[in-house]
């Protein structure tokens, strides 16, 4: 972990069975995950009832590279959580599956965004309202009026820089994109 971790008490006073147990839930979560960047732990007593004891509520904050994962758990009418110490697994267990999905989704790295695919006007025909495109992967793609953003076809030339998306299937006359949008030649990162 790159920062030491905090534990905040509101509602009691400190405790080094506590500090000992949340301590032993963190390096658990270290094992599962080794990338945790910092971690902030607030017990908190806010219930003080006449006839029952106090329940606690464990808040746990766990930053991790690209996102934060939270868990905040009141603690409702859980009769277990008179204990602190239950409280505290049952957060723990809580910001665990939490992890374990976020790791599941993310990979533990941040998504990479590939380039978008660019090409350049190669034919088109303004009364028809289709045309081509040379995309820099080499292909030529064939685009309609209705695929052009914004309605700008009409301002399309030969020669002109587009970003496009092609789209999955092939049809009669090979692949043909979903959506072409002009851009500016300093935006084409093509050689065409």
């Amino acid at each position: 972990m790159q920062t030491e971790p905090e534990i905040a008490y509101r509602g009691m006073e400190p405790s080094g069975n506590v500090d000992r147990r949340v301590h032993e839930r963190i390096a658990r979560l270290e094992r599962f995950f080794g990338r945790i960047n910092s971690c902030r732990v607030i017990v908190d007593a806010p219930h003080r009832h006449h006839r029952k004891g106090n329940h606690y509520a464990v808040r746990i904050e766990l930053r991790v590279p690209g996102g934060e994962i939270s868990v905040d758990n009141e603690p409702g009418d859980v009769n277990a959580h008179e204990d602190v110490l239950v409280a505290i697994r049952d957060s723990f267990d809580a910001a665990e599956r939490q992890l374990r999905r976020w790791k599941q989704t993310h990979a533990g790295r941040p998504q990479a965004r590939a380039a978008p695919l660019t090409g350049r006007i190669a034919e088109i025909d303004i009364e028809r309202g289709f045309g081509q495109i040379m995309a820099t992967d080499g292909r030529l793609v064939y685009f309609h009026r209705n695929a052009v953003v914004d309605g700008d076809f009409d301002a399309l030339s030969e020669g002109s820089p587009v970003e496009l998306v092609v789209d999955q299937g092939v049809g009669e006359g090979g692949p043909h994109a979903s959506t072409v949008r002009p851009i500016s030649a300093q935006a084409f990162t093509g050689g065409i």
